[in-house]
């Protein structure tokens, strides 16, 4: 459990650097950016605000993995079976909306994640029942 929150918490680092760097600031030099409420500026801010508050969620998931692992009960179980849906279908948007074209080292994460969380559940659920 500990691991996959560990690949969250790098998945968020990683994705808030390589956003920065290889992404935005590219997009935000091109002039034909559109301009909303007088100019690219506010376009600027909510692109760059939208892409950091996916990183800030998947710290939360790490945190709450972490919570979580510490100590499993049978409202934990549901919350870290929803956390692994929520992983997984993250993988899935990240391999349809880049059309499978590889690298998406984001989609792997996801899925590892998802796999690591759904692996402990069923490792809990099984050592409890």
């Amino acid at each position: 459990m500990l691991v996959a929150a560990v690949l969250a918490a790098l998945l968020a680092v990683a994705h808030s650097y390589l956003g920065e760097r290889y992404i935005l600031i590219r997009l935000f030099r091109r002039e034909d950016l559109p301009k909303l409420f007088g100019g690219t500026e506010f376009t600027k801010h909510t692109l760059r605000f939208a892409w950091h508050l996916t990183s800030v969620a998947w710290v939360g998931f790490a945190a709450l993995l972490t919570v979580l692992a510490s100590s499993p009960g049978e409202a934990g179980q549901t919350q870290l079976r929803l956390i692994s849906a929520t992983f997984a279908l993250s993988g899935l948007v990240a391999f349809f909306g880049s059309r499978g074209a590889p690298p998406c080292v984001g989609r792997l994460h996801f899925h590892r994640c998802s796999g690591l969380v759904r692996a402990w559940v069923s490792t809990v659920v099984c050592h409890t029942s």
